[in-house]
């Protein structure tokens, strides 16, 4: 067996752990082995007459999502299109009421739980309540041994990157930890769904961070 082939198994045996601890979580899970799997998995799961939304994720913009959603001619609300604070916060609201809500996690234990940290709130808050689904698309780079691994991703990996994107000049690593650590107040770990409503897609690639 060559390196790549060997990589490819190991995701895939990796995913399907993930995946039977989903389950046992009350969620279910999917294994898509490249990104452009991934984006058609997951247009195929939504009717073309439901009302999608979604957070905040360098992950759908990596497979393509926002993109096809609208080329498709889907009932997609993008937060990216509302202008100014009022309207951000209109788009937030509504995305409560959506029939697909789209989203990637921050990292995921291999024992099943999703851990996120969000400084608005609106992602973790549909994630937890709202939408009628909530799909969770995540390269298997989030993927930690732990929940004390995942935790500690979200808060070293996941927030600094996330607050670069929204401030370019930190002068220092230290600096940008600093501000992830007061500009994102909301970590949620999401161990169990009451419903069935929380999908996760595993995709055998480094996608978002």
């Amino acid at each position: 067996m060559n390196i790549i082939k060997a990589k490819e198994c190991y995701n895939a045996l990796l995913a399907q752990k993930i995946i039977e601890k989903l389950k046992k979580r009350n969620m279910e899970g999917f294994y898509c082995e490249t990104k452009e799997d991934a984006l058609k998995k997951v247009l195929e799961m939504i009717p073309k007459n439901s009302m999608v939304s979604c957070g905040g994720s360098a992950t759908l913009d990596e497979i393509g999502l926002r993109v096809a959603l609208k080329k498709e001619g889907y009932n997609f609300l993008d937060p990216k299109d509302a202008q100014g604070a009022k309207a951000m916060d209109k788009v937030a609201h509504e995305a409560l009421k959506a029939d697909y809500f789209l989203m990637s996690s921050n990292a995921i234990s291999a024992t099943g739980e999703l851990v996120n940290i969000d400084g608005y709130g609106n992602r973790v808050a549909a994630l937890i309540f709202g939408p009628k689904n909530v799909l969770v698309i995540a390269g298997l780079n989030k993927v930690e041994p732990n929940l004390e691994a995942a935790i500690l991703r979200a808060k070293t990996v996941a927030a600094p990157l996330t607050m670069m994107i929204f401030k370019h000049d930190y002068p220092s690593f230290d600096e940008v930890s600093k501000a992830s650590e007061g500009g994102s107040s909301h970590l949620v770990i999401t161990s169990k769904s009451a419903t069935k409503r929380i999908t996760v897609i595993l995709v055998g690639e480094s996608l978002g961070f």
